[in-house]
C-alpha cells in the first residue's frame, strides 16, 4: 500500500471532517424539526387522540390551569391583538357549553347572538364534533374573577370533540375577527384531521 503524501493526507482528514460536519448538521436540523413538530402535537383525552396544529401557531403557556394547551396565533395585518386557541377537557352538557360561549357576544344592532351563531355536526376519527362560529362584541375574561374587556368585532371558531368514556374536549379559537378569518381554513383542516392514536 501506497504511503500518502503529507498534503495528501491533510485532505483526506479535511474530506472526513466536512463530511462529519455535514452529518452533524443533517441530524442536528432533523432534531430541531422533529421537536418542532412535537411541539404543535395537541394531545387530546390523555393522548388517545392528537391534532396538529398549524406551524405558524405559537404553543405558549395555558394563563389557567384547566387548559391543557395554549397557542397564540399571529395577529393579521391590521388587527392590534393575536388570536388564542385553547384546548380543554371540561364537563357540561354540549347545549350548555354553546349557549354559555353564544353569551359571551353580543351584536353592535341590539340582535340576537344565538340567531347568528352557526353550528355544524360531524364525525371525525370516531368522534362526534360539534363547530361554532359566533362572531361580534366578546367579552373576554382573563380569568374566573377578572373584569370582562369588550372586545369588537371579535369571531370565535370552535369544535366539541365527544370521546366517549374520555369526556368532551372543547378547542376554541378567539380573535379579531381579520386574524380569525385569515385562520379559518387552518383550524378547519386541524379539526378535519383530528387522529386518533
Amino acid at each position: 500500500m501506497t504511503a500518502l503524501s503529507p498534503f495528501s493526507y491533510r485532505r483526506l482528514i479535511s474530506l472526513r471532517m466536512a463530511v462529519l460536519s455535514l452529518a452533524v448538521a443533517v441530524f442536528l436540523s432533523i432534531t430541531a424539526s422533529s421537536a418542532r413538530a412535537a411541539d404543535q402535537t395537541i394531545a387530546v383525552a390523555d393522548g388517545r387522540f392528537s391534532l396538529e396544529a398549524p406551524a405558524d401557531w405559537k404553543r405558549v403557556q395555558p394563563r389557567v390551569r384547566i387548559v391543557e394547551a395554549e397557542f397564540a396565533i399571529p395577529a393579521s395585518e391590521g388587527d392590534d391583538n393575536d388570536g388564542r386557541l385553547t384546548v380543554m377537557g371540561a364537563g357540561g352538557s354540549i347545549e350548555q357549553n354553546i349557549d354559555r360561549w353564544i353569551g359571551q357576544f353580543t351584536q353592535a344592532d341590539g340582535g340576537s347572538t344565538k340567531e347568528r351563531t352557526k353550528t355544524e355536526k360531524k364525525s371525525i376519527a370516531g368522534c362526534e364534533v360539534h363547530l361554532v362560529d359566533i362572531a361580534g362584541t366578546f367579552s373576554d375574561r382573563r380569568g374566573p374573577f377578572a373584569p370582562a374587556v369588550e372586545r369588537p368585532d371579535y369571531r370565535m371558531l370552535a369544535a366539541i370533540v365527544e370521546t366517549g368514556k374520555f369526556g368532551n374536549y372543547f378547542v376554541k379559537f378567539y380573535g379579531p375577527v381579520k386574524t380569525v378569518s385569515d385562520n379559518e381554513k387552518a383550524f378547519e383542516e386541524m379539526i378535519a384531521h383530528l387522529k386518533k392514536n
